[in-house]
């Protein structure tokens, strides 16, 4: 499996630019025997908004194909889809559906998925099928969340023709998602992280253009491709990201006041919010806003898709147990702590 070379998708970085898809070559190794085995659960992978999932998944669509599988790539949020089957009219159904102007075409997005793979299976007869499903529970609904995951696993359970081999991956980014899948065994959830600091650096270096050092932008970004495109947009100036974040994420005066004691200490060691004594109401609160990882891995390698984050980073806001999704998300909180003080 690993001879196969599949050619580098390019990916949209900002409006007027394209990059092609760098590193994360571990990750591709195990897509490569994801297709060797076949995913017995779906895979639910989950990270940092802005990680690098979907740049992943599309890259692990390249592959799947050039490894003989019919593969079905949907965002329903974004109303995206990739095929590579040669049954046209799978094709055709989801150029439907993606036109469709209703409000509800992200859902039937998301449904069409698991129907074409059935469809692919028993009125096709292909044996080998992969399904790469981006942001999906956003578009279902986090409540419909379990529910979709375990229609994937029936696909696999329970075919409607037998197979060859089945990849099912999910991504996601909704961090309360995670709980609710794991009270069942309906799926394998695995944790990616932001890129590794050599991983970035290739990227920073095909933008074109002045730049801000490489290690300014490394403190900054800590590895996560979206805060690099979002940099490079506003000319590297940091504060207009660190405004932008206060607002998407509802850090309101209020809130930080209500929090202020722990979240004073959690900015300097996000570990703080480990302590039993911490309020679960806080912890659940930062998950929801995309704030936090809560409850980090062990580090073990096969324990993550591409490499794990370091054991502890407080510059890059790393702790052993919990880590800010990157440091300008700290930051965010950092200023309105600082705007309290004043």
């Amino acid at each position: 499996m690993s001879g196969v070379v599949s050619k580098r998708v390019k990916l949209l970085f900002t409006p007027r630019l394209e990059v092609e898809f760098t590193d994360r070559d571990r990750a591709l190794e195990q897509v490569r025997e994801f297709a060797e085995k076949g995913t017995r659960y779906p895979v639910v992978v989950y990270g940092p908004e802005g990680c690098g999932k979907t740049a992943w998944l599309k890259q692990s669509a390249e592959i799947l194909k050039d490894l003989g599988f019919n593969v079905i790539y949907v965002n329903p949020l974004h109303r995206e889809f990739i095929t590579y089957t040669d049954v046209r009219e799978v094709i055709q159904k989801f150029v439907e559906v993606v036109g469709e102007v209703t409000g509800i075409a992200q859902l039937k997005l998301a449904t069409l998925t698991t129907l074409a793979v059935k469809e692919l299976l028993s009125r096709w007869s292909r044996r080998k099928v992969a399904v790469l499903v981006d942001d999906v529970f956003q578009a279902v609904g986090l409540d419909k969340a379990e529910t979709y995951v375990k229609e994937l696993l029936g696909l696999i359970e329970y075919p409607p023709e037998s197979y060859e081999s089945i990849v099912a991956i999910v991504a996601t980014s909704e961090g309360i998602t995670r709980w609710r899948i794991g009270r069942h065994r309906w799926a394998w959830l695995i944790p990616m992280w932001n890129m590794s600091k050599e991983g970035f650096r290739g990227l920073y270096e095909k933008l074109p253009g002045s730049k801000s050092s490489f290690e300014d932008v490394w403190r900054l970004a800590g590895g996560n491709p979206d805060m690099l495109s979002q940099l490079y947009q506003v000319r590297w100036d940091f504060n207009v990201i660190v405004k932008s974040l206060i607002e998407e994420k509802r850090l309101t005066p209020t809130f930080i006041n209500t929090w202020r004691s722990w979240l004073e200490k959690a900015v300097e060691d996000p570990d703080t919010l480990w302590s039993p004594e911490v309020p679960g109401e806080l912890v659940n609160e930062l998950e929801s806003r995309n704030l936090i990882i809560y409850f980090l891995r062990d580090r073990d390698p096969q324990l993550w898709i591409d490499e794990p984050p370091p054991e502890k980073d407080l510059e890059l806001g790393i702790g052993k147990h919990v880590a800010w999704q990157t440091p300008l998300h700290r930051d965010a909180v950092k200023k309105v702590l600082r705007e309290l003080h004043a």
